[in-house]
């Protein structure tokens, strides 16, 4: 499988940089290309990345010891939920001064997504997927994520983000899938970085989905949704 998750890490590097020709997308109303991603990305959230969590909290729970945390319960979905309240702090924060144009702003936050595409490249080549199928999920999934990712991004930064951040993000996913090939397998840290990384995708989801003013097609966000659910849990 090695030589397939280099693919396919070449493959998220490419939608970062190409996905603003890759189709044409609008904010209002929304495309249902981004209707159709958004049901992807809920299918997976809910029937593999939740499940996933919780097999990485029983392996996290015979390696705390006795100290402070294990007294907690739930300590991946606690990752989680922190995850996405970091996220969520940071959309707000690049909401809330997108009219300033700020240099620090445009840095903030595409260094936390950066951060986010690194993860996922990370993830693309510790995990140990069931079959090559399973991969192809993780790919189509995530790469579809990326798209509504990166419209995201590109509605708050525009030409800063065509000039830049497109390019950070490629080589993020890139950099962060050599690391995961080539340095020591940590079970401990790849669960917390997929817990963190599950809160960042469940808020974009979220995000990107659900606000009514976007106009999003209900009807392309079920297509999605149970057309990937079903390839889900036919494999």
């Amino acid at each position: 499988m090695f030589e397939l998750s280099f693919w396919f890490a070449l493959g998220f590097a490419m939608i970062h940089f190409f996905s603003g020709k890759l189709i044409h997308v609008r904010e209002v109303p929304r495309s249902r290309f981004l209707s159709v991603a958004g049901g992807i990305a809920v299918a997976y959230v809910f029937l593999h990345l939740l499940p996933e969590l919780n097999e990485y909290q029983r392996e996290l729970e015979g390696k705390i010891g006795n100290n402070v945390f294990a007294s907690l319960e739930n300590h991946i979905l606690i990752i989680s939920m922190l995850g996405l309240a970091v996220f969520y702090g940071l959309e707000r924060f690049a909401t809330a001064n997108k009219r300033k144009q700020k240099p620090y702003v445009f840095w903030i936050h595409i260094g936390s997504f950066t951060l986010y595409t690194f993860s996922i490249g990370y993830v693309l080549a510790e995990s140990e997927f069931q079959s090559n199928g399973t991969m192809f999920l993780y790919f189509i999934a995530l790469g579809i994520h990326f798209v509504t990712v990166d419209q995201g991004l590109r509605q708050h930064h525009q030409q800063l983000y065509d000039r830049q951040g497109r390019v950070l993000l490629a080589l993020a996913v890139l950099v962060g899938w050599t690391v995961g090939s080539f340095a020591e397998v940590n079970e401990l840290g790849l669960s917390i970085v997929v817990a963190f990384l599950a809160g960042g995708v469940i808020l974009n989801v979220m995000k990107e989905e659900l606000p009514a003013e976007r106009e999003s097609s209900f009807g392309a966000f079920l297509i999605g949704l149970l057309g990937y659910a079903l390839l889900l849990l036919v494999i």
